[in-house]
């Protein structure tokens, strides 16, 4: 029998995965190690968004970004360049009618490194300098793409979107993660946040064994970044695979 396969993407991510994760015959146990809200204060988005119109290029950071932007936009500006960091967040500007057909999208041109560091790469600097950007991001996350952008002379703005949160361990989460740890599993982490999430839950349990029986587990990741978080952590079984589900998948089938 197939190792059970747990799927820690924030819950309205993690449908259409689980899906082809059971198309591939495996059990796919949702486990969410991060919970997406919108921000109380919805005023400086809607400023910063109303203010787009004079940007160059508008980044977003993650689809959850382009979910909570788009909640305020109807007409996308078209002579404004629309810049994401992965096949997610293609297919999230695909939901709201955004495409290569009707916008100017730019993303890695390596799409197994789907990061900030890869999108500065691929972006033209030289063009951009002197011109407004604006990044849509979480509440808190990295200043690399930022920092880039300023150091080749862009004028970054950058607005807060969305919160993420490590959610409770409430007994049912605990016990949750007492079962999963019994046996051997395939997690796929996507984010180097909710594993430290995930390994400081399982440490909130108080049960030494139960931290090492974490560290034993397989885990599937999409970025070189998220593997030495784990290698950190002590985590060491690892398959590195790339960004995209098609990948995940793929990795997946390769341990069939």
């Amino acid at each position: 029998m197939p190792d059970p396969v747990i799927i820690t993407r924030p819950l309205a991510q993690a449908g259409a995965l689980a899906e082809q994760v059971r198309a591939l015959g495996r059990e796919a146990v949702l486990l969410p190690l991060l919970d997406i809200a919108a921000l109380d204060d919805q005023g400086p988005l809607k400023a910063a968004l109303a203010g787009m119109h004079d940007c160059a290029m508008v980044a977003f950071v993650s689809p959850n970004a382009i979910d909570a932007a788009f909640a305020h936009i109807t007409v996308w500006p078209t002579w404004v360049t629309l810049a994401v960091l992965g096949e997610g967040s293609r297919a999230a500007l695909e939901r709201h009618g955004i495409n290569n057909n009707t916008a100017t999208i730019v993303s890695p041109r390596d799409p197994s490194r789907s990061d900030s560091e890869n999108l500065l790469e691929t972006l033209d600097l030289a063009a951009l300098a002197g011109q407004k950007v604006l990044i849509v991001r979480g509440e808190s996350g990295r200043e690399l793409m930022a920092d880039g952008l300023r150091a080749a002379g862009v004028m970054v703005a950058t607005v807060p979107a969305y919160r993420r949160t490590v959610p409770p361990l409430t007994a049912a989460l605990a016990q949750q993660l007492r079962t999963l740890l019994q046996v051997d599993n395939d997690w796929i982490i996507t984010s180097s946040e909710a594993l430290r999430g995930l390994v400081a839950l399982v440490a909130q349990i108080g049960d030494p064994a139960l931290v090492g029986k974490m560290q034993q587990q397989h885990l599937i990741v999409p970025h070189a970044r998220i593997a030495e978080t784990a290698s950190g952590l002590g985590l060491t079984s690892l398959t590195l695979c790339g960004s995209g589900d098609e990948r995940l998948l793929a990795a997946l089938q390769s341990r069939a």
